[in-house]
């Protein structure tokens, strides 16, 4: 019944597909937008990760629902053309496609910045070059090699973390690196500095565009369907443990560094995390820093090159790209999609020279406009495929959503609230209006070139999604 993904390999075990999504998701957001978000909503930033990560948890149960049900590749490009029609199905996989490259754009130029730390006089441009001709080499492996190298990517990057929450507390419970300071570390940091929620409810609420941009990417559990083994055991497995375990690390890693300092002092001497390792008096701090922000970037390339080329051959085989999109290696990759990624990304080498450093904020709020938006018609999508289904097939569902229909309305009701936020703060409105103008020329694209050849092309790629049960 797996007809679009016959060529595909199954080599993705569930320790690839939880580590991916790790990867995708704990980037630049937790090492870098962290600091932002924090300077808006104080302390109260804590309750903005806990209510956004519940909206992205149920985004990723209700992805999990339809992955399990029908897990085919590009799955929930496939799964809103079959749902909500073929113009719907469309939109998102370019939609998320567009989003992949954005932050692959932000990622790379962020790589380039990081090597400048160590090697100034090399031109950023030639490890902008160079990190791309890697990534798009290693994409072009077998899919095991790939899930391999962002499996311990993503383990360095972790265990990281883990180290920084560890030495948070111990300066929190033994005073280590503390003596001289003028403020003591300890639990009423969260309160002492203008109370826990100094910037009021609309500091709470701004800084809700900078962390949604955070959770985004690991919707990439979904993308990984046709290539994982066993995926009605993989994929439940791997949706419930990942949001928990992001959400532990940006949770516990902000409290830490919030109870350790006064928040209005974290990201004004660079890099909250330098901050800490200074504290512990470790003399490489800064060295150790980069390491691990190298890794972050190399590991969340790789996983946005592998989404966004998955989704355009799930595109490719619903007649919604090129038709040279789905082609396949012999190691079963799709391997035009990574070298189309690849040209894209040198753009980034030209916009390194083009774009000054004040478009980094509009860059991070075109990509959360994309990831919302991607995450909305995810959840649409589940709402009409269960809307499609007898009682007695709903019955079937191997890893149904829970409290449905409230929890799915709630998280529905929430994306739309944070694209009403992109379009209240000034800093955040160019987003809306790119995102706005991009969905407009899908729209037009769509009507132009994609339509007239839709009938056949959406008959054959709908039939075995509607039989599948």
């Amino acid at each position: 019944m797996q007809q679009p993904d016959k060529g595909l390999k199954r080599g993705l075990s569930a320790r690839h597909i939880r580590f991916m999504a790790l990867g995708s998701a704990i980037g630049t957001g937790l090492f870098y937008g962290s600091a932002s978000a924090i300077q808006m909503a104080g302390p109260a930033v804590l309750l903005a990760y806990l209510i956004g990560g519940a909206a992205v948890f149920m985004v990723m149960r209700a992805l999990g629902e339809m992955a399990v049900h029908n897990p085919v590749s590009g799955s929930f490009g496939h799964y809103a053309s079959t749902y909500l029609g073929p113009m719907s199905g469309f939109i998102l996989g370019w939609t998320y496609a567009f989003e992949m490259i954005i932050v692959c754009l932000a990622d790379v130029t962020a790589f380039g910045i990081y090597m400048g730390f160590w090697f100034p006089e090399v031109a950023r441009w030639i490890w902008v070059l160079g990190i791309v001709l890697l990534i798009g080499g290693l994409n072009l492996c077998n899919v095991k090699v790939f899930g391999e190298m962002e499996f311990w990517l993503s383990l360095l990057k972790v265990a990281a973390i883990v180290a920084m929450i560890l030495g948070g507390f111990g300066i929190m419970l033994f005073g280590i690196g503390t003596a001289g300071t003028e403020q003591a570390p300890g639990l009423s940091n969260l309160w002492a500095h203008g109370g826990f929620m100094p910037n009021g409810v609309g500091g709470l609420i701004a800084s809700l565009a900078v962390v949604m941009f955070a959770f985004g990417g690991i919707e990439i559990i979904g993308i990984t369907a046709g290539e994982a083994k066993d995926p009605q055991r993989v994929i439940p497995r791997a949706i419930n443990a990942v949001p928990l375990r992001i959400l532990l690390f940006y949770v516990l890693t902000l409290f830490v560094l919030m109870a350790i300092y006064p928040w209005p002092q974290i990201g004004s001497q660079g890099s909250p995390f330098v901050q800490i390792f200074d504290s512990l008096g470790i003399g490489a701090a800064a060295t150790v820093l980069n390491i691990v922000v190298i890794s972050a970037a190399v590991s969340a390339i790789n996983s946005d090159i592998f989404g966004a080329g998955r989704m355009m051959y799930g595109l490719a085989q619903q007649g919604h790209a090129p038709k040279g999109f789905a082609r396949l290696s012999k190691q079963g990759v799709p391997w035009m999609t990574v070298v189309v990624m690849g040209a894209a990304l040198l753009g980034g080498v030209v916009l390194n020279y083009l774009i000054p450093k004040d478009v980094f904020l509009v860059i991070a709020s075109i990509a959360t406009f994309a990831t919302v938006w991607v995450w909305l018609m995810i959840l649409v999508t589940q709402v009409a495929m269960r809307r499609s289904m007898t009682r007695e097939q709903v019955a079937e569902l191997k890893f149904p959503v829970p409290f449905w229909p409230y929890a799915p309305a709630a998280a529905i009701v929430f994306m739309l609230f944070v694209f009403g936020v992109l379009g209240y703060f000034p800093d955040t409105q160019a987003a809306l209006v790119v995102g706005a103008v991009w969905i407009v020329l899908l729209v037009i694209a769509y009507k132009l070139w994609v339509k007239p050849a839709a009938p056949t092309a959406v008959e054959v790629t709908c039939e075995p999604s509607m039989s599948h049960r």
